[in-house]
């Protein structure tokens, strides 16, 4: 956090200012690099299990609705229905349930000088949304060439939920991770938040298939407006949506600067054990 201060004290130049990014990206960089020898191993094959994990699931997801659901949803074809509910369910998953431990992991680290606690969780986090995001192009890209599914209309809005889920995701796993660094029996209740996050990310429903009195008390959450978006995109005038983005970047600003303001107690906590 340290080196943040610096980076956005007022009288850094143009040029230290980009010196000092440069220098935090490489170290981000660095420790992205690290993650995936340690958890896939350091040859080719293994680098690419960072697409294939979540790709597994959503293969095995996939499967199960196929055979228990007709192939239509409410006029919608079902597997991209699928596509675009869970994998932003399982972006979400994996950036809490690896956040959550990205300190505890990689305590040794915070040894070196130039590494800090913030690093370690935006390193995590942001590997965690480049695996699912490869995970959905490689999903999309296989659903198209056997013809269940067509080029979205829309590309701008499906980039700017799945990108708006992520910023939402990286502000909730930072404090998700904040606080199981401070509290380690937090961690045990990730898994039951993370099935939480079904109903309130809308997985297997949309908001217009609701009753108006639970769907207005629904888009209070900020996560169905981003799948909202990524079907717009997907679907077009063929289905009806509900999404505001300035509410969900109000909400994604409000969590990061959340998550920022507690992991200065998670540093101070791992600085001095």
């Amino acid at each position: 956090m340290s080196g943040l201060t610096n980076l956005f004290r007022p009288s850094a130049t143009p040029a230290e200012a980009w010196r000092g990014v440069r220098e935090h990206a490489n170290i981000i960089w660095a420790l992205m690099l690290r993650e995936l020898a340690t958890r896939y191993g350091r040859n080719n094959a293994g680098f690419l299990w960072i697409a294939g994990e979540p790709l597994v699931f959503c293969a095995g997801a996939f499967t199960m609705w196929s055979l228990i659901r007709p192939p239509y949803e409410h006029g919608i074809r079902l597997l991209p229905f699928v596509m675009t509910g869970y994998l932003p369910l399982t972006l979400v998953r994996h950036m809490l349930s690896h956040g959550v431990v990205a300190v505890r992991a990689n305590a040794g680290l915070l040894y070196h000088r130039r590494v800090t606690v913030l690093h370690l969780f935006t390193s995590r986090l942001a590997l965690e949304f480049v695996g699912v995001s490869l995970a959905f192009v490689c999903v999309f890209v296989v659903l198209w060439t056997y013809g269940q599914v067509l080029p979205p209309p829309d590309l701008g809005r499906v980039y700017g939920g799945w990108f708006l889920l992520g910023w939402l995701s990286f502000g909730l796993g930072l404090i998700y991770g904040a606080i199981g660094t401070i509290f380690e029996v937090f961690d045990r209740f990730i898994a039951v938040l993370s099935y939480v996050m079904i109903p309130i990310i809308g997985t297997f429903y949309m908001a217009a298939w609701l009753p108006p009195k639970f769907r207005d008390a629904l888009l209070v959450l900020p996560f169905i407006h981003t799948s909202e978006m990524i079907r717009a995109g997907f679907f077009g005038e063929f289905v009806r949506t509900y999404y505001n983005p300035p509410y969900v970047i109000a909400w994604a600003v409000c969590l990061t600067f959340v998550g920022l303001v507690i992991m200065r107690y998670v540093r101070e906590r791992v600085e001095i054990e």
